[in-house]
């Protein structure tokens, strides 16, 4: 008859136990590579975003989530969460393009997102006149467009701006002669940009104080990336309501490219 052998830590009890933490320290890697994985791609290549307020509509609406290249302009302290204050300036710098639709950080906390489209670079002179922008003397040619009034909005203004460049993109306005149509001179120091919305009239930009909630001139350092495809769309859809998943999309602006 075979005696029963006492568990010393060697048999099938241990054996269990060994696999199943070996298992847990599998998970744990799993779980650290892909947050590695993620970061790397949230620094250096992609960035998604919420649009939270209507500065920029027509071209973006509340409740758009969009995807910014973090590459375009090179990288600075701003790339990285949190904008930890580990080096000044910018590696692998390249200059952003007027027209482009720009995420960076707010001059007064360096924390706060704001985008806005392009319009002034180092050395331009800016001014609005009649809600004519001015760039270096020269006015920017507008188109006013046929009225849309599938939105709903009545006496709001589209209009098509063509830079020198011959980039063409369209603005919205909703009041004439509104509080910020009429502008003194800007001249854009060097290292800065000039930002405005497209939602002239409604839009706290370059144009703005910032002790009246603006943000004046933006240094190069705060520029975060260009704004490339609106990804996703959703009017008013809840977190806790799947069903304001689907009957809230827009699904028209699904995968839309940003000009």
């Amino acid at each position: 008859m075979d005696a029963e052998l006492p568990n010393n830590g060697d048999g099938p009890v241990a054996s269990a136990a060994k696999s199943a933490a070996d298992e847990f320290v599998e998970i744990v890697k799993t779980i650290a590579y892909a947050l590695g994985i993620a970061l790397v791609l949230r620094v250096l290549l992609f960035q998604p975003f919420t649009i939270p307020s209507g500065s920029m509509i027509p071209n973006l609406e509340i409740g758009d989530y969009i995807i910014v290249t973090k590459y375009s302009y090179g990288y600075s302290r701003h790339s990285i969460p949190f904008s930890p204050p580990i080096f000044k300036g910018r590696l692998f710098a390249q200059s952003p393009h007027r027209g482009d639709i720009v995420v960076f950080k707010d001059t007064k906390d360096n924390r706060t997102d704001y985008i806005k489209r392009l319009i002034g670079l180092p050395g331009d002179r800016i001014q609005v006149t009649d809600g004519v922008v001015y760039l270096n003397d020269h006015p920017i040619p507008q188109r006013p467009l046929a009225a849309d009034k599938s939105d709903g909005l009545t006496g709001v203004t589209k209009i098509e701006e063509t830079l020198p460049s011959g980039r063409k993109y369209i603005t919205q306005s909703e009041y004439e002669n509104g509080g910020n149509d009429n502008t003194g001179v800007f001249l854009v120091p060097q290292g800065y940009y000039f930002f405005m919305g497209d939602n002239r009239d409604n839009s706290a930009d370059s144009r703005v104080k910032q002790a009246l909630g603006g943000v004046e001139y933006v240094p190069a350092e705060n520029l975060v990336g260009r704004a490339r495809v609106i990804l996703f769309s959703w009017d008013g859809a809840k977190l806790y309501n799947p069903i304001t998943w689907f009957t809230k999309a827009r699904v028209g602006r699904f995968f839309h490219g940003l000009h």
